[in-house]
């Protein structure tokens, strides 16, 4: 019972740490805790999509195509307060615009946007935006699948990194936490249900989707050591949107190439 509870705080922890969802007032908190919630990081994912595939789906009643992508889009974005697309911004500040270590880590705290953030910011939500009405076009139901098995999975990329990186950010009294470390247990946890959602994919799409996210996580890995000698929670936020958008590319690309694999989604 007490690891159940255990389970369920950390889980709590986790949608506190990702969405705008309220949790109750007394969930207990701790670094430790916080750190053991990165288990749970890609089942948020589940229900971050669910609910962007949900107003797609409502909206698509009332609105063409392309509306009700960009009010879900807007929707999953004011629900994550653009968590992850602020990581994406920061992060090619930091990266694009320092040249040490010191200047890259103090340019991604910096609440300002630069030329490489915005840059970023604006070409990753148009790739998405795109990418999601190309395969909406072709088949709405495969785009509303496409937002459940991506959001998990790339959060399970970009959760990942914690196993086998060092954070190189040091806490202040202005920063949000950040998972710094993270066990053996938690990071199959994370994958077995960041992965989860491949077997419900044709075999011909679930194997080179798997290959793409493992090739940009190692990857992401290589140039960020390089750059930083290890993440930050805005590498991370950055990580986790190329991994959603790369694969929605590898599905538009499995659907106009290979269309025979799809029938159960049209």
């Amino acid at each position: 019972m007490a690891w159940m509870k255990q389970q369920i705080v950390c889980f709590l922890l986790a949608v506190s740490f990702f969405t705008r969802i309220p949790i109750p007032a007394n969930t207990p908190f701790s670094p430790a805790l916080l750190n053991k919630s990165s288990r749970y990081f890609s089942l948020v994912g589940y229900l971050v999509g669910s609910i962007g595939a949900a107003t797609f789906g409502t909206c698509l009643h009332v609105f063409p195509i392309s509306v009700s992508i960009v009010i879900s889009m807007i929707v999953t974005i004011l629900l994550t307060s653009a968590f992850h697309e602020d990581g994406l911004a920061d992060t090619a500040d930091g990266l694009g615009g320092g040249m040490t270590v010191e200047k890259k880590l103090l340019i991604m705290k910096d609440s300002r946007l630069g030329t490489y953030g915005a840059i970023a910011l604006w070409g990753g939500l148009l790739l998405k935006f795109t990418t999601l009405q190309e395969i909406g076009a072709l088949s709405a139901p495969t785009m509303m699948l496409a937002l459940i098995v991506l959001h998990p999975l790339s959060r399970a990329v970009a959760g990942s990194l914690i196993y086998d990186m060092k954070y190189v950010r040091e806490q202040d009294a202005k920063a949000k936490p950040v998972a710094e470390q993270q066990q053996t247990s938690d990071l199959c946890v994370l994958l077995l249900f960041g992965l989860l959602p491949l077997f419900w994919l044709p075999t011909n799409l679930a194997i080179p989707l798997l290959f793409i996210q493992c090739l940009l996580r190692f990857i992401a890995k290589q140039y960020l050591n390089k750059r930083l000698g290890g993440y930050t929670g805005d590498c991370l936020g950055a990580v986790q949107q190329v991994s959603e958008i790369s694969g929605y590319l590898v599905l538009l690309a499995a659907m106009i190439h290979g269309g025979s694999l799809w029938p159960q989604f049209h």
